[in-house]
């Protein structure tokens, strides 16, 4: 078939997406990192089940958006899912946040706060976790927390917005089950295209056939006719 066809067919496997590119799942790297010292250094892993439950969901926020996009080539469904999992995981480590800020009396930053503004700033300029990891040992837990709070709203705002957009895609085009029927319901009609141009082609080319044959008839005749008068 035509090359530009083929280029209608739809496709069964989805693009890659390069999520290590993607802002929200950036932010999630530095959600771990942070989670990771902050625990290790502010809470008693002896004595406090939480530790293990903070790095475990900051984790889990993380690795489900990984899993997310490589099962995402196949299957948005469960994308879906898996994006919503770390969203549910990310949700549940901003409770531990606010919960370890209410229970020791510390403030929660808002936009009453006179560092609240720069703390904004710093967290939408920066993803990578090279850009927070210097401040591991000089933040206090207060500091650290809002910064965490900051963070998970600004993911979690941006896998909102994210999750819109697939769930959009997933309504229009349907998941691999829907894609591979299409594809292949495409591929079909491809055939028959090509199969019709051909067969429309082939009445012409019988009369062009024709139309040689006659000449060369012709051609004999005159060749005869010229022999003879030699």
């Amino acid at each position: 078939m035509d090359k530009d066809k083929d280029k209608d067919i739809p496709k069964v496997l989805q693009n890659e997406v390069q999520y290590q590119d993607l802002f929200f799942y950036q932010k999630s790297e530095v959600l771990y990192a942070l989670t990771y010292h902050f625990a290790k250094r502010f809470l008693s892993a002896k004595a406090d089940r939480t530790v293990d439950q903070m790095i475990q969901a900051a984790r889990s926020g993380k690795q489900n958006i990984v899993e997310g996009f490589a099962d995402g080539m196949t299957s948005t469904e469960l994308q879906l899912k898996l994006l919503n999992v770390a969203r549910s995981s990310l949700k549940e480590l901003r409770a531990d946040y606010e919960d370890y800020l209410t229970t020791r009396h510390l403030t929660v930053w808002d936009g009453g706060n006179p560092r609240y503004d720069t703390l904004l700033k710093f967290c939408r300029q920066h993803n990578k976790v090279s850009d927070y990891e210097p401040f591991f040992d000089r933040w206090g837990d207060e500091e650290q927390c809002n910064v965490a709070l900051t963070l998970l709203h600004m993911t979690d705002k941006m896998m909102k917005t994210y999750l819109s957009g697939l769930d959009k895609q997933f309504v229009t085009q349907g998941g691999i089950k829907e894609r591979m029927h299409a594809a292949r319901t495409g591929y079909r009609k491809g055939i028959d295209e090509e199969l019709q141009r051909l067969s429309q082609q082939v009445p012409i080319l019988e009369q062009r056939i024709e139309q040689l044959l006659n000449e060369k008839r012709h051609l004999e005749v005159l060749l005869q006719q010229a022999r003879k008068r030699d």
